[in-house]
């Protein structure tokens, strides 16, 4: 009798003990974890910053602390490989935790042991309910801004390094969907400048907000200048602005 009024109190007490180091296991398991990926960032900050000074290049950090902590980064020109080298390095150094959108497909393993520690991001167009309708990339896209706390979103408005005077324009529409700045990420390879050189807020005039964010890229100067234009549908030369 004493025995079956006991073991149900023993049971309790173990189960509780049990629940009790199972906390103290999960809790230092993400100590260790977070340890681990700040050291990992410590060293990624040391290596770009020696390898950007190595190259002869010079990190800007005005606006940086202006910012929120949700935006599209335009990356800027695009016109070889090397930028998104000199790109990564160069947010590493702002300690700006840069991040691209890849197709969800490529998120899973053994892609997201590759794309995942370069900041890749999986989206998925999928409807989330039976009869609902596909979304679109910009609003999946967008719709990224709402399930994370901070998320700085690099975007290059050329979409390809080949030659183009026409730039696809959904980094605008998702930043306006998303209701987040739009940061102006630039490599300036004339003068080996790379940053943040400014930021807007989409508002109601689309050309207007354009014809901003163009005038600003149109100096800057890519490692093939031969490859980069600004959109010629919202770039106009002093010469044009006062013939008008």
């Amino acid at each position: 009798m004493l025995l079956k009024t006991i073991q149900p109190k023993i049971a309790q007490v173990l189960d509780k003990e049990g629940r009790k180091c199972q906390f103290y296991f999960d809790f230092e398991k993400r100590n260790i974890k977070n340890n681990f990926t700040a050291k990992c960032k410590t060293m990624l900050r040391i290596f770009s910053s020696f390898l950007l000074k190595l190259l002869g290049w010079t990190v800007t950090k005005e606006f940086i602390d202006d910012l929120p902590d949700k935006c599209v980064v335009t990356a800027a020109p695009h016109t070889s490989n090397w930028d998104g080298l000199i790109m990564r390095a160069t947010f590493s150094v702002l300690r700006i935790p840069m991040r691209w959108a890849l197709k969800d497909e490529f998120m899973k393993f053994p892609f997201k042991l590759i794309f995942g520690p370069l900041g890749a991001i999986g989206i998925n167009r999928r409807p989330k309910k039976e009869g609902e309708k596909r979304q679109s990339t910009t609003e999946a896209i967008a719709d990224l801004f709402n399930h994370h706390d901070k998320l700085w979103l690099a975007i290059a408005p050329e979409g390809t390094r080949s030659l183009r005077k026409e730039w696809k324009t959904g980094f605008y529409y998702i930043a306006k969907t998303a209701n987040v700045p739009i940061a102006f990420g630039f490599l300036d390879f004339k003068n080996k400048r790379a940053g943040v050189g400014g930021y807007l807020i989409p508002g109601d005039d689309f050309e207007a907000d354009l014809r901003k964010i163009v005038a600003f890229y149109a100096p800057i100067q890519g490692k093939n200048p031969e490859l980069f234009s600004p959109d010629l549908r919202y770039f106009s030369t002093q010469k044009e602005e006062k013939s008008k």
